[in-house]
């Protein structure tokens, strides 16, 4: 897969060696966080907020409620920059300066704008329902009508995108091995518990596959 070009936008400076250009590594970390944060200028002030995403090539969707302050303006056509996180462990040093976080980011910078054509809103709650648990979009009721009125869907055009990873153990100071600190990394990972059925649950209905054996790893 192609990079994200190196622009003084998107090219990481602190730790450069951490940071990441290649579309696959980008994606991936995309497409497994369960939401992003979306951050966009309004009225002159910073805002970001968190929200269910999904991505279709290079084109990040969002949805929500029409009168959502965060979709009416990114639907306006402003910049927008999306952000995903996933935290894989934490480092634990022999001192509390070097002590650190193992991790996967990427930072998206696009512009926004309304999805109006049905077909593609429609792929769009599809997609967005797939990101959630895969398999669910054939299992329930999809959105009528009314549903599918009430619901504002916008597309974030990636313009440009980087990632930040960061892997491996502490990196204490050489005079700092002697000390009798324990170091090391403890992993991190998005376990899922029991499934709790609804309480209106119909009698045989039967927990799908898709929730008893739920995983963000794609």
């Amino acid at each position: 897969m192609p990079d994200y070009p190196k622009t003084d936008l998107n090219t990481v400076r602190r730790l450069a060696k951490r940071g990441v250009y290649d579309e696959a590594t980008v994606h991936a970390i995309v497409d497994e966080a369960l939401i992003c944060h979306a951050g966009f200028v309004h009225d002159g002030r910073p805002f970001v907020m968190p929200t269910i995403h999904v991505r279709t090539g290079r084109t990040v969707y969002l949805h929500g409620a029409p009168a959502n302050r965060m979709l009416s303006v990114i639907a306006s056509g402003v910049p927008v920059c999306l952000t995903m996180t996933l935290i894989d462990g934490i480092v634990f040093a022999r001192s509390v300066f070097h002590h650190s976080m193992n991790y996967r980011s990427a930072m998206l910078f696009g512009t926004g704008r309304a999805v109006t054509d049905p077909e593609e809103k429609w792929k769009a709650f599809e997609a967005l329902t797939e990101h959630i648990a895969k398999g669910r979009w054939n299992d329930a009721r999809v959105p009528n009508e009314v549903e599918t009125k009430t619901t504002a869907v916008v597309a974030v055009e990636i313009e440009s995108a980087s990632a930040k990873v960061r892997t491996g153990g502490a990196n204490d100071e050489e005079e700092d091995y002697a000390l009798p600190v324990w170091a090391g990394v403890l992993p991190l990972s998005l376990t899922p518990g029991t499934p709790e059925p609804d309480p209106r649950m119909e009698n045989g209905t039967s927990v799908p596959e898709y929730v008893r054996r739920y995983t963000r790893t794609k």
